[in-house]
């Protein structure tokens, strides 16, 4: 590292002084050689032990003067070829952001199942869903080990009836995925709960006297960056432990109230933030027992311990007994990094179990088997069981893997050939719109359009039962939209963060994150969005009905119906994906009363469920279900269009410092991957692997370059751009400028490129 920001003249110099070194140390071996014969053999054994302390000193100082000498050559060698210097972020990141190089943890490896999975899909749709699918057999597994080492969990549910039962707040906090299934708990799991519960009187007089008036209110789900990150992340808060403190006081949680922080890596930096602050509560009175604050404190994360301790934060929190760790790791990611997928998966279904076994311990204290039986716990069922019932969720899914290869297929048909998609849920909603959100960053699609844009980029769009956008918030929140105040949050940004470049990004998120930013996104079917982002022919429908919604279709004047019809009406596909307890044949009963006249048979598709809901009134297995089947059709129709390498997500959006650390590596692999090569060797001869240092500062040239062109480059991803720049450079032995390595990217796709090269 000495010689990096040397002159070549200064360079020249001290690689002769360390020459000059080496020649010395090669004198003293002959002396010392001459100094043992003198003293006899009776001293001979400890010198020699010097000497060999000497010799292995000296080739360990030539192999590192050798290797650093190496390493500049490669890296003056790729920057000057490519007419490029480091910029000072890259350097700034390489060199102190290492805690943010998460490469080594186990969710960021290749998962052996999907190796070659971007091959296989473009053969065949139904092997690569089925490849996909096997990776989720991983967290079968998991959940049969946690079904013995059940301990964690059956704390947790105790704490929720404590918490509730002590008119106490539960709390759970996430980031990114996680963010979206702390909304999930609240928005699809426990507001929907509690309106049913009101709305049967004799029940809820029974129970209001027991617990809070407004016990909808007592369940928080928050993510990082309030509820604007639903729709895309901020940059600059996640990288943040500030902002995990700010919002646990802005949603005024207080000691004693019940914390769930939720991480998919275990090491995102305000979601430990959040269990910090939360600890901090607890120890700043007197008489602080550790023991007492890790029944009310849990961090979930899926990563083994070890690999964790790598990260200076992960290991403040793992050593910390006044926390529970609950440890769901299941292993790499079916796409490379993509912990939407399995790890969210788990940590979902593991968590609505928690809350759902507690709240039934907590209402079974006041009501009969009768009224337990009507708010849908006919008969009690142990947490372990609960766990089981996901391998059957699995092979529910996997069973129709043939229907839902025909809609990966014309979904993807439907992009390809410049066309839109539209999906519609109401009871669905959070999970279909946490589906179609997550895409945009791992893929680098365009975000949901803003009602300002003149007409759509995004290639889908989701609308609900709603009047207005207002309305269709309100539904899909079940409460009005939260955002962050700037005047709770700027000053603590200007003032406690040290590091400028994330200081810089977080004030520019916070402008992107109040409440005013509900008004620039309408999910609702109603006039607006039909006359300005209505269907076209061989656009694409996709109705999403959990039970017992599927009912709905035979009435023409419900919405389900009603957007049905409207598209194959103008003339455009539509695929149903309905989750019913009703059988295959019942479901396919009824969608043939929908199809008059019978030539519409052609222009709809099924893609059927059955799951049952019984002792399940948060109807979890149902959303769990669907999640598994829209994470792996989502995954594989990117997958068919190229947005995947085998199983890395070369498409990944770099906007925040793990994702930069992630954009880094897989430029780093892919381009070396190539180099080694037989064939790249025989036509180009040999040269040394890129640096990681030297991809990362390719990559912040591609950022920079792409930042002010979104209208002109469209959905073009920086690694993408990077790999190809790099390795074509060194194919022509020029450096090809970012318009001519662009232009590739458009044209052919990196996915093609990598074949041909």
């Amino acid at each position: 590292m000495i010689l990096i920001n040397m002159d070549e003249k200064r360079k020249s110099a001290f690689i002769f002084f360390l020459l000059f070194l080496s020649l010395l140390i090669v004198c003293n071996e002959s002396i010392s050689n001459y100094v043992i014969f003198k003293m006899g053999a009776g001293s001979c054994t400890r010198l020699n032990h010097i000497k060999r302390d000497a010799s292995a000193y000296n080739r360990d100082l030539f192999s590192a003067i050798q290797e650093t000498a190496q390493v500049e050559d490669r890296e003056v060698g790729l920057l000057r070829l490519l007419g490029i210097t480091a910029s000072p972020e890259s350097i700034d990141y390489v060199q102190n952001k290492t805690q943010f190089q998460l490469h080594t943890l186990l969710t960021e490896q290749r998962h052996q199942k999907t190796w070659n999975l971007s091959e296989r899909i473009q053969k065949d749709i139904q092997a690569g869903l089925h490849m996909l699918l096997s990776v989720d057999e991983d967290i079968v597994e998991r959940l049969a080990t946690l079904r013995t080492q059940k301990e964690s969990l059956e704390k947790a549910a105790a704490e929720v009836e404590e918490t509730l039962l002590a008119r106490k707040k539960i709390y759970i906090y996430g980031c990114g995925a996680t963010g979206r299934l702390a909304k999930q708990m609240e928005s699809a799991f426990w507001r929907p709960f509690w309106k049913r519960v009101k709305g049967k009187g004799r029940i809820w007089s029974k129970i209001k006297s027991h617990l809070s008036e407004s016990i909808e209110e007592e369940l928080i789900g928050e993510m990082t960056g309030g509820d604007r990150a639903l729709i895309s992340s901020l940059e600059g808060f996640e990288d943040l432990q500030l902002i995990g403190r700010l919002q646990l006081d802005d949603r005024k949680i207080k000691k004693g109230d019940l914390v769930i922080c939720v991480t998919e890596g275990g090491e995102t930096s305000s979601v430990i933030g959040t269990i910090l602050a939360s600890l901090d509560q607890w120890k700043k009175e007197e008489g602080y027992d550790p023991g007492q604050s890790k029944k009310k404190l849990y961090f979930v994360y899926n990563n083994p311990d070890e690999r964790l301790f790598l990260f200076t934060r992960s290991r403040q929190v793992l050593e910390e007994p006044g926390i529970t760790k609950i440890n769901l790791a299941t292993g790499p990611q079916a796409i490379t990094g993509s912990t939407r997928m399995q790890a969210t998966t788990i940590e979902t279904f593991v968590i609505g179990n928690i809350l759902e076994k507690g709240l039934e311990r907590t209402l079974s204290r006041f009501l009969s088997k009768k009224e337990m039986a009507k708010l849908g716990w006919k008969k009690e069922v142990s947490l372990e069981d609960k766990l089981g019932e996901f391998s059957f969720l699995l092979e529910e899914v996997k069973k129709n893997v043939p229907s839902l290869a025909r809609l990966t297929e014309l979904e993807a048909k439907t992009y390809s050939s410049g066309h839109f998609s539209t999906y519609f849920a109401q009871k669905g909603l959070t999970t279909v719109f946490i589906d179609s959100t997550e895409r945009s960053p791992t893929f680098r699609l365009y975000p949901l359009d803003k009602t300002s844009e003149p007409k759509r980029r995004c290639w889908i769009q989701v609308w609900t039962p709603a009047a207005d956008l207002e309305d269709a918030w309100q539904g899909f929140l079940g409460r009005p939209f939260r955002g962050l105040s700037s005047a709770f949050y700027k000053k603590p940004f200007e003032d406690e963060i040290d590091d400028p470049y994330l200081k810089k990004a977080a004030l520019e998120s916070l402008k992107q994150a109040g409440d005013d930013q509900q008004y620039l996104y309408d999910f609702s079917f109603a006039d607006w969005n039909l006359e300005n982002r209505g269907p076209a022919k061989d656009d694409l429908g996709v109705v999403v009905c959990l039970a017992p919604e599927e009912t709905e279709l035979k009435n023409k004047d419900s919405p389900f119906r009603r957007f049905t019809d409207l598209f194959l009406e103008k003339g455009a596909k539509v695929t149903l994906i309905l989750v019913s307890e009703k059988p295959e044949k019942e479901i396919l009963k009824l969608v043939q009363k929908i199809l008059e006249p019978p030539q519409n048979q052609d222009a709809l598709t099924v893609v059927p469920l059955e799951i049952k809901s019984e002792g399940d009134p948060f109807g979890l297995n149902q959303q769990i279900a669907l999640k598994i089947l829209l994470n792996t059709h989502s995954t594989a129709v990117m997958t068919r269009l190229g947005k995947v390498i085998g199983n890395t997500m070369t498409n990944v959006s770099p906007s925040n410092l793990k994702l930069i650390g992630r954009a880094t590596f897989l430029i780093q692999s892919h381009v070396n991957d190539v180099l080694s090569r037989p064939q790249w060797v025989k036509l180009h001869g040999v040269r040394k692997p890129i640096s990681y240092g030297e991809a990362n500062a390719v990559l912040f040239e591609a950022i920079s370059f792409l930042k002010d062109r979104q209208r002109e480059v469209g959905q073009t991803a920086e690694v993408a751009l990077s790999i190809i720049r790099i390795l074509e450079s060194f194919r022509l032995g020029r450096g090809i400028s970012q318009e001519e390595a662009l232009e590739i990217v458009q044209k052919i796709g990196l996915s093609q490129y990598l074949e041909e090269i």
